[in-house]
């Protein structure tokens, strides 16, 4: 599982990690991270990788910019959800591939719409732990938390002033020895305005927490994008990407896309 790094369009340098499958899919997978996460945290310890990987996929997950071991800036100038989109279309230059399965969650489900609806070399889709806030807002449900709400949180000297929604987020950057400076800013350079899902005609699964409030009604983002199909699994924000039917799903839906195989049905949006 060799790690590197390249350098991005403004100087960063992003770290990236690849895990080689037995090459039965040729279209590699890349992952896109949620917030205050990196790309093992997100995907390695939640068995994702592991999943995709014996499923025949080569892997390759992303640390954002501000995460993992990625460079990390404090100025919020150099983050946003649109530059870290630049970012992965940054990374598939730099390995020369020209498609690839593209899936994020949370903060990277944002991030991986934005690249579809740009890039083509994205030839199939899938989202976990976003839902209605992606039509209503652009990106985070602000109706569960507020981007700058969250960064105060981290921020805090005293864990009692947190509030309760935002103590997850704090408790897995202090896990993960998040740079609260950087994810602050990170937090800080959050978009707001609405993403065109009608330019998405790709194959597109939406993954969604039953009990995950900033995933909240996710049929309307899957009835949003043409031909999306939404699955739901156990857990909330901060678990469902670990719950095995999160990566089976996820490696059934590349596998379709790829090869028209698949074990289960999924199901289309109510």
């Amino acid at each position: 599982m060799p790690t590197t790094t390249f350098t991005a369009p403004d100087g960063l340098r992003l770290s990236y990690t690849v895990w080689e499958g037995d090459g039965r899919h040729r279209r590699p997978v890349v992952l896109q991270h949620g917030f205050a996460a990196d790309a093992h945290v997100n995907w390695v310890g939640t068995g994702v990788v592991r999943t995709l990987v014996e499923a025949g996929f080569t892997v390759i997950g992303l640390d954002a910019r501000g995460h993992g071991a990625s460079d990390k800036p404090h100025d919020s100038a150099c983050y946003g959800q649109d530059v870290m989109a630049r970012d992965v279309s940054a990374l598939l230059d730099e390995l020369g591939l020209d498609e690839v399965s593209l899936a994020g969650y949370s903060m990277g489900a944002i991030v991986a719409l934005l690249v579809a609806t740009a890039d083509k070399r994205v030839r199939c889709l899938a989202t976990g732990g976003v839902g209605a806030g992606i039509i209503d807002f652009g990106g985070v449900d602000t109706r569960v938390v507020e981007p700058e709400q969250l960064a105060d949180g981290l921020l805090a000297d005293d864990h009692a002033n947190v509030p309760a929604q935002v103590r997850p987020f704090r408790r897995l950057a202090r896990r993960t020895g998040g740079d609260v400076d950087a994810l602050a800013a990170v937090l800080r350079a959050s978009r707001r305005t609405s993403i065109p899902l009608t330019e998405i005609t790709v194959p597109t699964l939406i993954l969604a927490g039953e009990r995950d409030q900033l995933a909240a009604q996710p049929e309307r983002l899957a009835i949003g994008i043409a031909g999306a199909r939404l699955v739901r699994v156990p857990g909330d924000h901060m678990t469902a990407v670990a719950d095995p039917a999160f990566a089976l799903a996820l490696a059934d839906f590349f596998a379709y896309a790829d090869t028209g195989e698949t074990r289960f049905a999924i199901s289309s949006p109510a």
